[in-house]
């Protein structure tokens, strides 16, 4: 007892930290921030007369719009620093989430080999699985030809030995055998021989969604877009257009024109409705959904939910005369919401079906199109669904 204890001491003590600085790295839940000055005469004497002394700081951030990829880019390394660490818009381009290539390369030269990284772990245990079922495969094959053998000799079979997953371990290979050191006098001259590696330089980038995007420029007006062949900062007009067009595909063609089912304005829509309570949205086609819920961030916890989002017409001939194939919109089978909702119980998240009424076009002028003031027409309906476990939910 007297060696576990303290143990779990440290290691809880090393959690606490952890937890700590997460707290105060990402402490701010949106890029706004609210910044109070010191105590002063002035501020006492402004809070009298119920004035604030308590001031907005809009970072300003730019990006560059991507129509091929459908993306803005954020290409300044304080920029994206900030977007994600103040409400986690984004992902890097290299990276799985945080836009963490920089400092795995660097960590990487820092260990020479000595430890590896998050993805390098990803690897090998992948390689571990895979072997593992390589050898399961083979010792079931000899213990049925021992078995086979058995029968047609007359005898009684030797007992297989068949590998489980939690007695398994993986063969070391000859690479892994420790080689002699070098000898003394050959280090120096290696040594001298190793050039001296040249400075890194971040080629990774923040992307963000067109629906983060507009999100950001729209709501909190802390991002400029910029025009990808003029580099000039675009208009609140221009973006809402281009967003528009990304969808298009050839754009410009005139059956895309006033259209409520474009698919940038019908996953916007869920979108807004999830952040607007205080939900951390990212995407989550890993799990065969549109997007995961997080209560503060992945950087705390895992997704509770997972959101599937399904367009509803409100007029059926809107939607036998849609240019756009929007996923969901027909009747799924029950097998596909089985799978869904199965895949998602596995890793303990709750399944979410969004129902986004897109709005008849007979009943609104597509003029409306032309400003976000369209969004105020869509609703927003969800619901629930939770997989039944007789033996779980008896009680």
């Amino acid at each position: 007892m007297s060696l576990i204890g303290p143990s779990r001491k440290q290691g809880s003590q090393k959690s606490g930290a952890r937890r700590a600085e997460n707290n105060r790295i990402y402490a701010h839940p949106l890029p706004l921030v609210f910044s109070t000055p010191s105590p002063s005469t002035l501020g006492h004497l402004l809070g009298l007369f119920g004035l604030s002394t308590v001031r907005l700081e809009n970072p300003h951030c730019e990006g560059i719009f991507d129509p091929t990829t459908r993306s803005v880019w954020i290409v300044n390394e304080r920029d994206s620093t900030i977007l994600w660490r103040r409400g986690f818009f984004g992902k890097g381009d290299l990276s799985r989430s945080e836009p963490s290539w920089l400092a795995r390369q660097i960590n990487v030269r820092k260990a020479a080999g000595k430890y590896m990284t998050s993805e390098e772990v990803r690897e090998k245990r992948r390689a571990e699985r895979m072997q593992f079922k390589r050898d399961r495969a083979a010792a079931i094959a000899r213990a049925a030809a021992e078995a086979e053998a058995a029968f047609a000799e007359g005898r009684e079979a030797a007992p297989a030995i068949i590998p489980s997953g939690a007695t398994w371990k993986p063969a070391s290979g000859p690479e892994s055998e420790s080689l002699p050191p070098p000898p003394e006098d050959e280090d120096d001259e290696q040594d001298e021989d190793i050039p001296e590696e040249e400075p890194l330089e971040n080629i990774e980038h923040l992307q963000l969604t067109l629906q983060e995007a507009w999100f950001l420029v729209w709501n909190l007006d802390c991002l400029t877009v910029l025009d990808s062949h003029t580099n000039m900062p675009m208009s609140l007009q221009q973006i809402w257009r281009a967003f528009h067009n990304a969808q298009c595909v050839p754009p410009g063609l005139p059956i895309y024109a006033g259209r409520f089912d474009n698919p940038f304005l019908v996953h916007y829509a869920a979108y807004h409705y999830y952040r607007a309570l205080g939900w951390v949205v990212k995407g989550g086609i890993k799990f065969c959904v549109d997007y995961l819920l997080y209560k503060r961030g992945p950087v705390f916890h895992h997704a509770e939910f997972a959101v599937v989002v399904i367009p509803v017409y409100e007029d059926s001939a809107d939607k036998e005369s849609s240019p756009f194939n929007l996923p969901n919109a027909d009747t799924f089978s029950w097998t596909w919401l089985s799978t869904v909702n199965r895949v998602n119980s596995q890793v303990q998240k709750t399944l979410i079906l969004t129902y986004v009424t897109i709005p008849a076009q007979s009943r609104i002028s597509s003029d409306l199109l032309s400003s976000p003031g369209c969004l105020a027409h869509y609703s927003v309906r969800d619901v629930v669904l939770r997989r039944f476990i007789p033996a779980r939910m008896r009680d």
